[in-house]
């Protein structure tokens, strides 16, 4: 069924005109598909390969002007946010991988226009699976409740909840990732061990799940060409495994020592750091799998780890 803006019985801000307009062009498909992606960072960039070959207009936003260049030299229209208006007129489909503070800061600067765009396709929202906190390394899904008590992961399930509320009562297409420990080009192990930083910690029974960026890239394009309604779904590989086995694969890849093992009590970490461990548990994927078909690239952190080192050539 096709949305239309409704008629403005009186004058109306030029910015709210412009919403009207392109609303109606979407409304009769003559809109080129246009991501707005907010905090286009690591994880948003794997979706790049997937649409910009197939015409897609991507608008990043950005904090830094340096960063801003780099994206415009992928293709990206770069957008320097906050500070500047979102063109949600413009787009088609919204993701936002913005991480709460005190308060989701897109909601909190945009919540009335988001929810005027009704001419929105999708959204999308990344978060995490730390929302399920603490499981002493049991098994989780989406139906396990969000008990986690730290500060960041209960900001984690507000923001989840506020965008849920907001797209469900404009009718809105939501899509929620909670995303495992993210790790690809650039991005793991290698780095830490080449620059001499890692520390093999080790804590009985800790165990953590991961997902390689490329099968974040594909999920999300997967998401926004099917049907499906709102949704929440785990984003991670299929092998959960304690840190300490993924450093000494990759010690072994790049054929150095590992380090030498830590305890975790003595372990010299920052808070940020320390605060990961304090949750242990492994993460199922299987919804992700039969809703979107999924077909993971990088199944556990041996194949991915492996990508990686063939992706440096």
């Amino acid at each position: 069924m096709m949305r239309h803006c409704a008629k403005a019985r009186r004058p109306v801000p030029a910015r709210k005109r412009a919403l009207a307009l392109d609303c109606a062009l979407a409304d009769s498909g003559l809109m080129t598909k246009t991501l707005l992606s907010l905090g286009h960072g690591y994880s948003a960039q794997a979706l790049e390969q997937h649409l910009l070959p197939r015409g897609w207009t991507i608008i990043g936003t950005t904090r830094s002007e340096a960063r801003a260049h780099e994206l415009a030299a992928r293709g990206v229209e770069p957008l320097i946010w906050p500070g500047t208006p979102l063109p949600l007129g413009r787009a088609t489909h919204l993701l936002t991988s913005v991480a709460p503070r005190g308060g989701d800061p897109v909601l909190a600067a945009h919540r009335t226009e988001i929810a005027a765009a009704t001419h929105l396709q999708w959204v999308g929202y990344l978060s995490t699976v730390g929302v399920y906190g603490d499981h002493q390394g049991g098994w989780v899904d989406e139906t396990t409740p969000c008990t986690a008590s730290s500060t960041r992961a209960q900001e984690r399930i507000e923001a989840e909840a506020a965008w849920r509320a907001l797209c469900d009562h404009a009718g809105l297409r939501l899509h929620i990732f909670r995303l495992a420990g993210i790790y690809g080009p650039g991005r793991g192990p290698f780095e830490k061990l080449r620059e001499g930083r890692a520390q093999m910690v080790i804590k009985p029974g800790q165990y953590f799940s991961r997902i390689h960026q490329a099968d974040i890239g594909q999920a999300l394009d997967l998401a926004i060409k099917s049907d499906l309604g709102s949704r929440v779904w785990n984003l991670c590989d299929d092998a959960p495994a304690p840190p300490q086995d993924v450093l000494r694969h990759a010690a072994h890849l790049l054929r150095m020592d590992p380090p030498p093992d830590v305890p975790f009590e003595q372990a010299d970490l920052s808070p940020m750091a320390r605060s990961f461990y304090a949750d242990s548990k492994r993460v199922r994927n299987e919804r992700i799998k039969s809703d979107l078909g999924l077909q993971l690239a990088y199944p556990d952190y041996q194949s991915g780890l492996a990508g990686i080192l063939a992706t440096e050539g």
